[in-house]
């Protein structure tokens, strides 16, 4: 199964290092970032649940969740957990999903069978409060996932859901955002960007960040 952007995030019932898991009920209504990992006990892992755990205070203020995934059983989960919080110093406050049967990652298009026939790879997806997919991102099993990238986007996609604006390459929150080919209307416009715009070609018209 492919997800693409817009699709409903399939729904779910598994293990974990917390207990068992109804995944839509367990997201209730927050944005959730779900992330596999090949397996327990290796490098790359450790240090990226360790900065997702770091990263909590910044999830919580954008109404986050994390949940993470391997192939291993959760009594593993719950050993590398103590690695991880000592090695990381930091404390694993997120469920790690115990996908033993490779059920969630056949549903999720986890596993590539051109990089290993049983392993996941890194994938990382971002749903939103209507278990909507909202952003997929694959890296490959050498390279760890850049998750001051993955706020960057929760908070443009946040601010475009709430405002009719578009972020700019290697946009940050603050920075000004842009004015939708869609919106031509001058009384619109006036109405929807009160802080004005400047406007280098007609078709690229920046304006300052609308007050979230």
């Amino acid at each position: 199964m492919t997800l693409r952007l817009g699709d409903t995030a399939p729904d779910f019932e598994q293990d974990s290092s917390a207990g068992k898991i109804r995944f839509h009920e367990w997201a209730g209504d927050s944005w959730v970032v779900l992330f596999s990992h090949p397996a327990d006990f290796t490098p790359v892992c450790t240090t990226e649940l360790g900065l997702t755990a770091k990263l909590k205070p910044e999830f919580d203020k954008r109404n986050v969740k994390a949940i993470a995934l391997s192939v291993d059983p959760a009594s593993t989960h719950r050993d590398w957990i103590k690695d991880i919080e000592e090695t990381q110093q930091t404390v694993v406050g997120f469920p790690i999903i115990a996908d033993a049967d490779r059920s969630v990652s056949t549903l999720y298009d986890m596993i590539h069978p051109e990089a290993s026939a049983t392993a996941t790879v890194r994938s990382l997806f971002v749903i939103d409060p209507a278990k909507k997919v909202r952003l997929t991102i694959t890296y490959p099993m050498s390279t760890g996932r850049n998750f001051d990238e993955v706020l960057r986007v929760i908070d443009a996609l946040q601010l475009t859901d709430g405002y009719t604006v578009a972020t700019p390459g290697n946009w940050k929150d603050g920075d000004d955002v842009i004015i939708p080919l869609t919106v031509q209307d001058p009384a619109v416009i006036e109405q929807k960007y009160p802080k004005g715009y400047t406007s280098p070609r007609p078709y690229l018209r920046l304006t300052p960040q609308p007050n979230k």
